[in-house]
C-alpha cells in the first residue's frame, strides 16, 4: 500500500473559512482533509494558533488546489478576506 502524502493548501483561523475551501476543493474533484487541535473546536479556542484549521490535499494535487484558492484572492471572496485578515495579524 503506497503512503498518502498531504501538503497544507490554505490556514484558516477557525472552522468555517476551512469548511469553504474544503467544500471548493471537493466541487472541482480534489480531496480535501481538515487537521486541526479538538481543543481549539472543543472550547472554541483561536488563540496562539490552537483554532487554527489547515486544509491539506494529496501533494500531486496542491499545486491545482492553490490556484483555485488564489481564485478567491482576486474576486475577494469572504474566504480570502479571512485569510488576508490572519496574515495581517
Amino acid at each position: 500500500m503506497s503512503e498518502l502524502n498531504l501538503v497544507t493548501v490554505y490556514r484558516s483561523a477557525g472552522m468555517l473559512g476551512a469548511q469553504v475551501v474544503k467544500g471548493k476543493l471537493e466541487a472541482y474533484g480534489i480531496p480535501a482533509m481538515l487537521r486541526y487541535e479538538s481543543a481549539g473546536l472543543v472550547f472554541g479556542l483561536t488563540v496562539d494558533g490552537l483554532g487554527m484549521v489547515e486544509v491539506q490535499v494529496p501533494e500531486d494535487r496542491a499545486e491545482e488546489a492553490e490556484a483555485l484558492i488564489s481564485e478567491d484572492y482576486d474576486e475577494g471572496t469572504p474566504a480570502a478576506n479571512e485569510a488576508d485578515s490572519e496574515t495581517s495579524n
